[in-house]
């Protein structure tokens, strides 16, 4: 596979490769097509110069406007819960500083990303631009409202946590579309959602406690 924006020899070799070592044993990442993309795209561009020796760990990291780039593990996982076969189009909700948006990018035809920051939708661009990714759209609004002009997409994926499933993402993903969407009625602790679009409405699974940044908008909080 041909990942857009790999790192060659960047001196960031060894870290990488032992958080999707982490990822696959420790964590149980079973999606090659995840990490192998994330074995290749360097992570340690999309965080602040003086935290790249970090960028490896498992753990989140924040980035500019009192935000945070997620934890690898989430990174993955999420991905991973989409399903992606390569020729889906995806929407982004939470752009951050754009590295799950260079993941996405390189495992499907076209992302939309949405990001309510307008100084981390510029940085996640020119992240995304500096290494070679141009299938990614980045807009500044309220990501709660998705991007309804592209509609419907084969997923969707929220990085930030919200009290519910906002009604536009659900009604902009196509029959059988995937939402992955951190949920809870605590700001600070939610569980991770899998949301299928059905022909009368959608089901949904509780895959595990996670921790976001809210989801602030007309759907969020």
């Amino acid at each position: 596979m041909e990942v857009a924006g790999k790192a060659a020899m960047d001196g960031y070799e060894i870290p990488r490769q032992k958080m999707v070592e982490r990822l696959r044993g420790h964590y149980g990442i079973a999606d090659e097509r995840v990490l192998s993309v994330m074995n290749a795209v360097p992570r340690h561009l999309f965080v602040p110069e003086a935290l790249r020796s970090q960028a490896y760990k498992d753990n989140a990291l924040p980035i500019a406007a009192g935000q945070t780039i997620s934890q690898p593990f989430i990174v993955a996982r999420m991905t991973e819960l989409l399903e992606l076969r390569g020729r889906e189009r995806v929407l982004e909700i939470g752009a951050g500083s754009g590295y799950q948006s260079a993941v996405l990018a390189n495992l499907v035809k076209k992302v939309y990303a949405v990001e309510r920051i307008e100084v981390l939708a510029k940085t996640a661009l020119e992240n995304l631009r500096g290494i070679g990714i141009n299938n990614v759209s980045i807009r500044n609004a309220d990501g709660t409202n998705g991007w309804p002009v592209y509609s419907p997409f084969d997923a969707i994926l929220v990085a930030a946590g919200g009290p519910n499933l906002p009604k536009p993402l659900i009604d902009q993903l196509e029959i059988g579309g995937r939402l992955v969407i951190p949920v809870g009625p605590d700001p600070k602790h939610q569980d991770l959602v899998l949301a299928t679009r059905t022909e009368t409405g959608f089901t949904s699974e509780n895959r595990g406690p996670c921790a976001f940044v809210p989801l602030i908008g007309e759907h969020g909080w």
